[in-house]
């Protein structure tokens, strides 16, 4: 009951934002996912409650970003499909890879793509630094600082590719220690769900050391 009360709260208030075929598929996502997560652990149990505004919506604002014409997207350690899976929900004209080592992760991930009848998500169950392919847009959320996602992100961007990052409160830090070994170019968007946070949006992104 608790779940089912969860879940119809929190739809009531997204459904601001998406449309009724989207917030379908989201409220069967949650719903997976607060059932997977009694066994193992998909997020914080402490965040349960508010898994919409904290984990939903959070990941939601990601999509204005992505350019309509993006035809691949790629989200590094993707854990319990945040922001990845919520993307390829929201988009279903972007061909989605979630990079998950943890095989229970991953296991999730895929159950989730199959219960959702998501014909655009491919799970990769492997080291993220084993990927061969490249995309027009990575993200990452609470995977590593700047510099490190950097270092992750370069090999797997095409021409052109942007990468999209929510960062927390220290991401003006993260951006001028990461100028230290990178040029890029950058935007900041505020983030909709934590006043502190902020979206980094990069492109152009070299290796200068």
């Amino acid at each position: 009951m608790a779940q089912s009360m969860m879940t119809s709260t929190a739809m009531t208030a997204s459904s601001k934002n998406v449309s009724r075929e989207t917030l379908s598929p989201l409220a069967n996502y949650v719903a997976l996912l607060l059932k997977w997560n009694s066994k193992i652990n998909l997020i914080g149990p402490m965040t349960e409650s508010d898994i919409w505004s904290r984990h939903i919506d959070d990941s939601l604002q990601l999509v204005p970003f992505i350019p309509e014409t993006a035809t691949s997207l790629v989200d590094l350690g993707s854990g319990a499909g945040l922001p990845g899976l919520v993307i390829a929900i929201a988009r279903p004209d972007l061909q989605v890879t979630l990079v998950e080592q943890d095989q229970r992760k991953a296991a999730f991930l895929n159950e989730a793509k199959h219960v959702l009848l998501l014909s655009n998500v491919t799970v990769e169950a492997i080291d993220l630094t084993k990927l061969k392919e490249t995309y027009n847009v990575v993200t990452a959320r609470a995977l590593a600082l700047l510099e490190q996602l950097f270092s992750y992100a370069d090999p797997l961007m095409k021409e052109g590719a942007i990468a999209i990052f929510p960062k927390g409160e220290n991401h003006a830090a993260e951006v001028e220690e990461a100028r230290q070994q990178w040029g890029f170019d950058h935007s900041l968007k505020p983030s909709i769900t934590n006043h502190n946070s902020s979206i980094v949006i990069v492109s152009n992104l070299t290796k200068t050391r």
